[in-house]
């Protein structure tokens, strides 16, 4: 099998993963369910969030909890840990920050988890400084390292995903790494148990390059999906129908199958639920906002990205953690014409 996807592990590594203990950071919509797929399939999970109340029924369920980032870090037999956090700045808080993991290292001459996961979207430079710091703590690890991690310090990998937050529940997700290849292969016991698919794209910050650039084109193409069943409807004809006809044909996409912005087209879609429990309108004004500074690092032009992101933040202005695709309802829904700016 492509050695940038998926590959089978022996019985000898399934047995020798199975033992390992993970560490799961930042319990929102989609890391609670991650960390619940990892737990269904198996391996024992400690877990941590800043709010009690998100970790409750992962408890009950018999994950153990930690008070702190360094609390779990330091956590005998924890050898791998997973990290979804929502913004650049939580990822260096939680790893690099006074109660964080490097710190933890500092405090007790090693952490244990042999393996680093962040399954975060940041920007590429976040990763790529946070791994560097990981790897230049040349810190003495207490946890026996997976084949192929250097011993002097954890292995890091950047692994953020696609699916959203049914794909999160149903563990077919598709996590876009960066990393060290010895690395990546480590993991993939680990990303099986929350996905579908695992692609390998190169060094550290690779991972979250191509999902800054996956989400400008989901953005772009939610966007346009509403738009286009606004008018269909305003025309008289049935969103429902009017899907069937896309996935039928050329304008067919995820988010037209799968995550249709149009209430009552897709089952279990958050447009089906008034868009409640999904990918934050907040975190897609956040993506597009790293893919435009990412052009303009590289004095590039995305025409197509700066009129989307201009209509999810018109979407914030109503409610901000609404699902993405409310950027049918409150926008193209009001009388076929964008809200007012302020």
């Amino acid at each position: 099998m492509c050695q940038r996807c998926f590959s089978v592990s022996s019985a000898a590594e399934e047995e020798d993963h199975d033992k390992s203990k993970v560490g799961f950071i930042g319990l929102g919509n989609m890391g609670r369910r991650m960390a619940a797929n990892l737990m269904h399939a198996g391996f024992p999970v400690v877990i941590h969030d800043q709010s009690p109340k998100a970790m409750h029924d992962l408890k009950e369920s018999g994950a153990e909890s930690a008070a702190s980032p360094a609390e779990l870090a330091s956590m005998e037999g924890v050898r791998v840990l997973v990290t979804m956090l929502p913004t650049p700045e939580s990822v260096r808080d939680v790893y690099l920050g006074t109660d964080g993991v490097l710190q933890a290292a500092r405090e007790n001459g090693g952490i244990h988890p042999s393996l680093l996961i962040d399954a975060s979207t940041v920007d590429p430079q976040t990763s790529m400084e946070v791994a560097r710091q990981m790897r230049s703590a040349d810190l003495h690890r207490k946890a026996t390292p997976f084949e192929g991690c250097p011993s002097s310090a954890p292995s890091m990998i950047d692994a953020p995903v696609s699916g959203g937050v049914t794909g999160a529940a149903a563990a077919t997700l598709t996590f876009m790494v960066g990393g060290e290849p010895e690395a990546f292969k480590a993991a993939q016991p680990f990303l099986k148990a929350m996905g579908k698919h695992a692609l390998y794209c190169g060094r550290s910050g690779m991972g979250q390059t191509a999902k800054v650039c996956n989400n400008l084109a989901l953005g772009i193409q939610m966007a346009s999906i509403a738009e286009a069943l606004t008018l269909g409807r305003d025309l008289g004809l049935d969103p429902g129908t009017l899907t069937a006809i896309f996935n039928a044909s050329s304008a067919r996409c995820w988010s037209s199958e799968v995550y249709n912005p149009a209430p009552g087209v897709t089952k279990g879609a958050p447009a089906s639920r008034d868009y409640q429990g999904g990918f934050a309108t907040k975190h897609m004004i956040k993506d597009l906002k790293l893919a435009a500074t990412a052009a303009e690092d590289l004095d590039r032009l995305l025409p197509m990205g700066a009129a989307a992101l201009d209509l999810y933040e018109q979407v914030a202005e109503v409610d901000d953690a609404l699902d993405f695709t409310a950027i049918y309802k409150h926008i193209y829904s009001h009388s076929g014409r964008p809200l007012p700016r302020k």
